[in-house]
């Protein structure tokens, strides 16, 4: 199912490039077709007006996927681990979906997307399907668009989905509520320990993965990110963070990495967690589209003359912002 077209079926070159059929794309993605995918995933980035289509008709499908997050700093070797991991899953006989989001420019928008081009060892595996999306501005080392795509991924039929962030900073953590498993990167010599201290990576971190473990502080680092799991607090049953070493490079410490996630995942199921996060992640995709639909009408009450009028009030004392959003808010909901 790799996205690159040689690998896609003769009878899909014409109609999927610029196709809105939702029915015959999803019907095509299920049977792994990439064009399929690659379409449907177009349609969710661009916010078609097919989009709430796109998701009915992949509904039955949710859940289906494994979704592993990994994040962490720039230049931990992210990607390199992210094709290690597909090399390890492909040889279990995983069918696999990777979505690397890649940070855009604040003046153009634009993305290099290099992702692929780092990860060109599974481009021709008709059992790997990589889609580098731009941030598009959006915080949290993720993408708008990542949710939904994740859901086509599921309905194409991957077994996992690995979605990478951009290199992210202490605050940037929206992965964790986007997937089931979440790997931080760390690396020695960056200064990443204490960035896990003071930042929130500690409440995030399923599997810490101490990559570049041949360098000099690889052992500190390990010792820190052990000294600050043994500070957190858990009740009894609670998941303790795994750490593990890696030489992503050389391919050494994956098959430890797939082990930590195999046994995260096994706590889940046993636990309830991976019902409850999954239910949670469906509550923030609910709460992030109702959103988008009064941002939506908000901007349209920009092109009439109700909120030049509220505003104009506020400006010269006649009613304060909280009353004028009280009646913005009746206006929208009349």
């Amino acid at each position: 199912m790799s996205e690159t077209v040689e690998n896609a079926p003769a009878a899909a070159t014409g109609p999927v490039r610029r196709s809105r059929d939702v029915p015959m794309l999803v019907e095509r993605a299920r049977a792994g077709d990439p064009r399929a995918v690659a379409r449907l995933i177009t349609l969710v980035e661009s916010g078609d007006e097919v989009l709430p289509q796109v998701a009915a008709a992949l509904a039955p499908y949710a859940g289906q996927a494994q979704v592993v997050g990994l994040t962490g700093s720039p230049g931990v070797g992210k990607s390199t681990t992210t094709n290690e991991l597909v090399r390890a899953l492909r040889a279990r006989g995983h069918r696999v979906g990777v979505l690397a989001i890649d940070p855009s420019s604040p003046f153009t928008g634009g993305a290099i997307l290099g992702d692929r081009v780092r990860m060109q060892d599974h481009a021709t595996d008709p059992g790997v399907y990589i889609r580098s999306m731009s941030s598009r501005g959006h915080l949290g080392g993720l993408s708008a668009a990542t949710p939904q795509a994740v859901r086509v991924l599921e309905g194409a039929g991957c077994d996992v989905v690995l979605v990478e962030t951009v290199g992210v900073g202490q605050a940037e953590v929206e992965v964790a509520s986007l997937a089931d498993t979440t790997l931080v990167l760390l690396a020695p010599g960056m200064g990443d320990a204490i960035q896990a201290v003071k930042a929130g990576i500690l409440e995030i971190a399923d599997v810490f993965v101490v990559n570049k473990a041949d360098r000099d502080g690889a052992d500190a680092t390990v010792r820190d990110i052990q000294g600050m799991i043994a500070l957190g607090e858990r009740g009894p049953g609670d998941w303790r963070p795994q750490v593990v070493r890696s030489i992503a490079a050389r391919g050494e410490g994956i098959d430890d990495i797939a082990a930590a996630i195999d046994k995260h995942r096994g706590w889940l199921e046993k636990h309830g967690e991976l019902r409850r996060r999954r239910e949670a992640r469906a509550a923030a995709e609910i709460e992030a589209i109702a959103l988008g639909a009064l941002r939506a009408r908000i901007g349209s009450l920009r092109d009439g003359t109700e909120l030049a009028t509220l505003a104009a009030k506020v400006a010269e004392g006649a009613i304060d912002p909280y009353a004028a959003a009280d009646e913005l808010l009746a206006q929208l909901g009349s």
